[in-house]
């Protein structure tokens, strides 16, 4: 097993996590399973968090699975650590130009959000549970960017069943903690402010993990690739950082034009 490619599945596993956080789901969550919420439905929060947070890890559990399922296979290739870098890296590079959006197209993908009516209907271990294991499973709602299926590679790059199944169990964690988030969170104008910041935060964060995907890329193409294919690796990599930077210049210019005019 290659521990180099562990350790970036890991690391875009955590990203990738991240970046879930602020899909319609995860703001849902963060929302509807909170100290007022459940007050609210005569329910504890501690309780109804933690089946969450078990569920999000079965969830994890359910993808790592399937990732070790994959490993196996490519354990039966004999592939070399050199070449599973190499694979790595370029799904990695790939995977950031997807959600920069410059090909035309980009996340969210599978447009699935959860049921929400089960809040009502059935007991706090059936909604957190069953919520958190949606969510830590990362592929069957919104996919809000490209790492999510990266974690799958880099996981089966791994060769090692067991790796592949760590890498699962670190997503389908992290994902199930940011219910934690909410735990401060004492009123409705606590939820407010809260959400104002967590909204805020989502443009940095996506670009934060299109630059973790990028670092991967690039480290990847440099541990294995000769000079010239990871320096022209970087290159595109830089390019694609400022044409993003540029784009977002451009949409904030735009954003501001309409209260420009009205003053």
């Amino acid at each position: 097993m290659s521990v180099t490619v562990a350790v970036f599945g890991i690391v875009i596993a955590l990203a990738a996590a991240l970046r879930s956080t602020w899909s319609p789901c995860g703001q849902s969550m963060l929302s509807q399973i909170t100290p007022v919420g459940e007050a609210g439905r005569n329910q504890r929060y501690r309780r109804t968090a933690s089946w969450f947070i078990i569920g999000a890890l079965t969830g994890g559990l359910t993808i790592g699975g399937a990732a070790a399922a994959f490993a196996v296979v490519v354990g039966t290739v004999d592939m070399s650590h050199q070449a599973a870098i190499a694979i790595g890296a370029a799904c990695a590079f790939v995977t950031a130009v997807v959600d920069t959006r410059v090909l035309g197209f980009g996340p969210p993908f599978i447009r699935r959000q959860v049921n929400e009516d089960w809040l009502s209907r059935y007991r706090p271990w059936v909604y957190g549970g069953g919520f958190g294991w949606q969510i830590g499973t990362g592929l069957v709602t919104y996919v809000m960017t490209a790492a999510v299926p990266l974690v799958v590679v880099f996981a089966a790059l791994t060769a090692q069943p067991w790796a592949a199944l760590t890498v699962g169990v670190v997503f389908g964690l992290a994902r199930g903690l940011a219910v934690l988030l909410s735990a401060p969170l004492r009123s409705q104008n606590d939820l407010y402010t809260f959400h104002r910041r967590f909204t805020r935060a989502g443009e940095p964060v996506r670009r934060a993990v299109i630059g973790v995907q990028l670092v991967v890329a690039t480290l990847g193409a440099w541990m294995v690739a000769r000079p010239f294919v990871a320096s022209s690796l970087t290159a595109a990599a830089v390019a694609l950082v400022v044409r993003t930077q540029a784009q977002r210049s451009r949409d904030q210019e735009r954003a501001e034009m309409p209260a420009t005019a009205a003053r």
